[in-house]
């Protein structure tokens, strides 16, 4: 079975409008346009040679997800761009959308993948044991590259520091992989935007198949993310809007900083966890199905820096995650309500239905705003055959088990909005298909 439907599950792929022959958009004073195409189009470098099964899609997917929860689980203690988004699919094991930037002077360009999850920036350099790309930056070729003694301060910001022959070295893990890098300073060019003194990991040595090929910038809360960097530059504050799967345009964005930013728009605060300080948590209060709002015990959805547990947004999971009484709640409640239908199960989805049904609405319910999904945000549909399911799962059994993951589907056609400055996340429909 083909994977027609698939192409909603996942990322994004990005590119400077230099390198690709699109109409440029006017913008406001100080915007950037950087435009993207599909991870499979005929442009992508990571086009695969053939097409999974929906279904073998569906699991592969889901495997990827359970890494990247545990990632989460790991975690612990203005001016604007734009950046376009039009749906893909995944073929790395997390990351949702990855965007061209430019490292070094001259510039090098790198695709690199954006996590809202994750502080560190890190690309391959040339040399790399065990990196998979053979697009690297290559330090020698730069003049304004200058590795950082043990002694910078950034030294101790970093997982696992270590002195190597007086320069600062770090080693950590992402997914199923691990990586062990330099860490080095360049300029970094995010389309008109030239951040001098960039501080990110040189990647000496890698190993594990879950790294982004090219490397990764971290847009996470903490002292080594672009937004911390930026600080000046950006405020803290950026959105994005991920199209629908149907889309084939080249209309979601990433913008970058407090201009161009949604006045009008739903707003919940921003908690902050010690223990994991990379990660947006909310509180989520309840969810509504139909217009019923389950019961949930509240346990199940509390905020608690010390044990880590509550809601967190995250661009890098494709499927939202409950823990399990939450879900079970949900779950139950949206199978009451799909009259005369059998339930099957595809791998880790139990909540499938064969033929065509007639789904309720389900609402995330935050402190301070309501979100009601629109069902492409919340059902699977195959177009080659007649399976829907419920986009949605529970937790997995483990430490991570206390954390509620609102996942890339579930946000897609919506404004997401981290305002760093006034400590809040905002939420609004946009059509960016």
């Amino acid at each position: 079975m083909k994977t027609h439907l698939l192409l909603l599950i996942i990322p994004l792929f990005v590119s400077l409008s230099q390198s690709l022959n699109f109409r440029d958009h006017e913008h406001q004073t100080h915007s950037s346009n950087l435009k993207i195409f599909h991870i499979f189009g005929a442009c992508s470098p990571y086009k695969p040679s053939k097409q999974l099964s929906w279904e073998n899609t569906l699991l592969q997917f889901q495997n990827r997800d359970k890494a990247r929860l545990l990632y989460l689980s790991s975690l612990a203690v203005a001016g604007k761009s734009v950046v376009p988004i039009a749906s893909g699919r995944q073929i790395v094991q997390s990351p949702t959308y990855i965007v061209r930037v430019n490292i070094g002077t001259p510039p090098q360009p790198m695709l690199v993948a954006l996590d809202i999850g994750n502080d560190a920036a890190w690309v391959p350099c040339t040399g790399c044991v065990g990196c998979s790309s053979s697009v690297t930056f290559d330090s020698s070729k730069s003049t304004s590259f200058r590795s950082l003694d043990c002694q910078a301060s950034q030294c101790k910001q970093v997982p696992n520091p270590t002195c190597n022959d007086g320069a600062c070295a770090f080693n950590m893990t992402y997914g199923g992989s691990a990586i062990a890098a330099n860490l080095t300073q360049d300029t970094l060019t995010l389309s008109k935007d030239s951040i001098p003194n960039y501080t990110f990991g040189c990647i000496g040595k890698a190993t594990g198949n879950s790294l982004p090929p090219q490397g990764l910038l971290g847009l996470g809360r903490g002292s080594l993310s672009l937004m911390s960097q930026t600080q000046d530059l950006y405020k803290s504050t950026f959105s994005y809007c991920l199209p629908n799967f149907r889309s084939q345009n080249f209309s979601g964005s990433l913008r970058l900083g407090p201009v161009g930013q949604p006045v009008s728009i739903k707003t919940t605060p921003l908690l902050k966890n010690p223990r994991r300080s990379s990660l947006y948590y909310v509180n989520l209060v309840g969810i509504r199905v139909g217009n019923k709002v389950v019961d949930i015990p509240p346990s199940a959805l509390a905020f608690d820096p010390v044990t880590g547990a509550g809601t967190v947004i995250d661009s890098g999971t494709v499927f939202t995650r409950l823990v399990e009484p939450a879900y079970v709640a949900v779950r139950d409640e949206f199978r009451r309500r799909i009259k005369n239908a059998n339930v099957t199960s595809l791998g880790g989805f139990d909540t499938c239905f064969n033929g065509p049904i007639v789904a309720p609405t389900i609402t995330f319910m935050f402190a301070g705003m309501n979100v009601t999904l629109p069902q492409d945000n919340f059902l699977i549909r195959s177009t080659a055959g007649s399976t829907t399911c419920l986009a949605m799962a529970a937790a997995p059994d483990n430490v991570n088990s206390v954390l509620n993951v609102i996942a890339s589907m579930q946000q897609q056609n919506h404004r997401i909005l981290i305002d760093g400055t006034n400590n809040r996340l905002g939420v609004a429909r946009e059509l960016c298909t």
